[in-house]
């Protein structure tokens, strides 16, 4: 009988500027992955929590929030992609499309773009790849791309190194049109009043209110959404290296905090927005482990308006998400992310009543 030891994941030797992985599995939003993840995120805008509303404003269901939508769609590319990354280095262009609602599933795809070693250290690199989310229609409802650390198995190992450029990708949200007859203003209650696009003012920057601690629950959370990486779940591994892995200890999965900056601000940046647009960079710049609190702050850059659409504008906005640290009985704000960001939001002359 045979003893076989299986590897799990791509070590950066494996990659080829070039290469396509169908990642395997796909992953159907059910109800209570929707509510759970919405809930611990903190998400506010009724379009993902209330039926009613969201079909009053000619959606077929409760939308997906998009740290979800990002979420299931990066989870899957983790095993052939990240799970022997160090770390995730830089999100980019990530934009969305059709409308995700319970029930849909999302499967993705992803290129390599690029391959590099790293100067300073031979054990590892960085892979550049594009990864397209697509819903079982068809339906493109995310496009972006990602760069990541990832170690080599050998660090003598040789490396086929390159890169080229992204594929054009045509997406932008698909919205319901604007009717007039039915009856927002009706609903106006349910979301903050003072969350309109006229509300808004480039220069001004928000610190939201509340703070999220993230507990042990951490590992349930990037199970249920089908990440493999060790990083987030082997404490194992990590104790037999401590050196190599950031502080020795089970990192959380990027995607938490991402997630929760976007509910942490919701109440105060989206509550009335119909849609996230792009992100066109995003950064973890400290990890975050169990028993840290996550709070976040917007700075409002700028407002356009919406093309072909009176009703909404667009807000571009820089998402910044901290925690405190105390050093010598001194209380330090670390930044853990920050995140470029652009929405489609209301105008009250459109939705609420005058």
């Amino acid at each position: 009988m045979a003893l076989i030891r299986k590897k799990s994941g791509n070590y950066l030797e494996d990659f080829r500027v070039g290469q396509v992985f169908r990642h395997k599995g796909g992953r159907t939003i059910t109800a209570g992955l929707h509510a759970h993840f919405t809930d611990f995120s903190m998400t506010t805008n009724p379009l993902h929590k209330n039926l009613r509303y969201a079909l009053v404003y000619g959606f077929e269901d409760m939308l997906v929030p998009p740290g979800l939508v990002m979420a299931v769609a990066f989870s899957q590319t983790v095993e052939d992609v990240s799970e022997n990354a160090r770390a995730n280095l830089e999100y980019i262009d990530m934009r969305f499309g059709a409308p995700v609602y319970i029930g849909d599933t999302i499967e993705v795809e992803t290129t390599v773009l690029g391959v590099r070693g790293s100067s300073r250290n031979r054990d590892r690199g960085v892979v550049h790849v594009q990864s397209l989310a697509r819903k079982q229609a068809g339906d493109l409802v995310l496009a972006y791309q990602r760069k990541v650390q990832v170690f080599k198995s050998d660090a003598r190992a040789e490396l086929q190194e390159g890169e080229i450029e992204p594929h054009r990708v045509e997406i932008s949200p698909l919205l319901p049109a604007y009717d007039p007859s039915a009856g927002y203003a009706e609903l106006a209650h349910l979301t903050n009043e003072d969350t309109y696009f006229e509300d808004y003012t480039p220069g001004d920057t928000y610190e939201h209110a509340r703070g999220r601690t993230v507990t042990e629950e951490h590992i349930f959370l990037t199970g249920m959404l089908d990440n493999t990486s060790q990083v987030h779940c082997n404490q194992t591994m990590i104790d037999r290296d401590p050196d190599r892995f950031l502080g020795g200890r089970l990192v959380i999965y990027g995607g938490i905090p991402f997630a929760l900056c976007l509910g942490l601000s919701c109440a105060d940046i989206g509550d009335n927005s119909l849609s996230d647009i792009v992100y066109s960079t995003g950064r973890h710049t400290a990890p975050i482990f169990a028993g840290d609190t996550v709070f976040a702050s917007t700075e409002i850059r700028g407002r356009r308006d919406y093309p072909g659409r009176d009703d909404l504008g667009i807000l571009e906005v820089t998402l910044r998400g901290h925690q405190f640290q105390r050093s010598e009985g001194e209380e330090q704000r670390i930044e853990i992310f920050s995140l470029e960001r652009e929405l489609a939001v209301k105008r009250r002359s459109h939705y609420a009543k005058a």
